[in-house]
């Protein structure tokens, strides 16, 4: 009985995986295009250039997590609309590859200092949220924090003292801390650098997200 080998089908556009900034690019297109809007018009609501808009639209340059919230009310539309569908297979998982979650900039961010989204399509309303935190500048100080829900951390590498209220905990890697998010609570002793911890905060149903640190 005689062997064929078997076909080999090539990747296109069509079939490759899209980055993020891809896929919001054509979100935030197609959004526009269904509104009647042009690209004038959002970038004026939004207050950036056109020319920007036009990038971030051909997804050639990233954007901050505070720009694209003003993208997406410009467009009259909920943040998390402009990620559906993202990484999200039919089995409804979202799998975000190391190094590939979403880098956003927070109040009291700075060089030294990034934190990574690890899930994005939540619907229309957020239940958790999951940060990668990384912080390599010894002499950064933090403001207290304070906002709705409950907060989980959870130390991978380094050292930190971290506030919660009047009380200093010493995390190391395998450590977990879990304290209510009006608490005022932030990062305060850099014993060990470089520090990466999980920071995930669930919020209550009723409750509208705020800040984090």
């Amino acid at each position: 009985m005689a062997h064929h080998p078997k076909k080999i089908v090539p990747l296109t556009p069509e079939n490759e995986p899209k980055p993020l900034g891809k896929h919001l690019g054509n979100a935030i297109k197609e959004i526009r295009q269904q509104h009647g809007l042009t690209i004038a018009d959002v970038a004026e609501r939004a207050n950036i250039s056109r020319g920007m808009l036009s990038k971030i639209e051909n997804g050639l340059v990233s954007t901050s997590l505070d720009t694209l919230e003003q993208l997406a009310n410009s467009l009259g539309v909920t943040l998390s609309r402009l990620f559906r569908g993202y990484n999200q297979p039919t089995g409804g998982a979202q799998l975000v590859k190391k190094g590939q979650g979403m880098e956003v900039v927070r109040r009291g961010t700075r060089n030294g200092h990034t934190y990574h989204l690890l899930a994005y399509d939540q619907g229309p309303k957020k239940l958790f949220e999951p940060f990668l935190i990384t912080l390599e500048d010894a002499g950064e100080e933090f403001p207290s924090f304070e906002h709705s829900g409950t907060e989980f951390l959870y130390m991978l590498e380094g050292e930190l003292g971290y506030r919660v209220g009047d009380e200093v905990y010493m995390l190391e890697p395998g450590d977990a801390l879990t304290f209510r998010g009006e608490i005022p609570h932030r990062p305060e002793i850099h014993a060990q650098l470089p520090i990466r911890f999980l920071s995930i905060i669930h919020y209550d149903m009723e409750e509208e997200s705020a800040g984090h640190e």
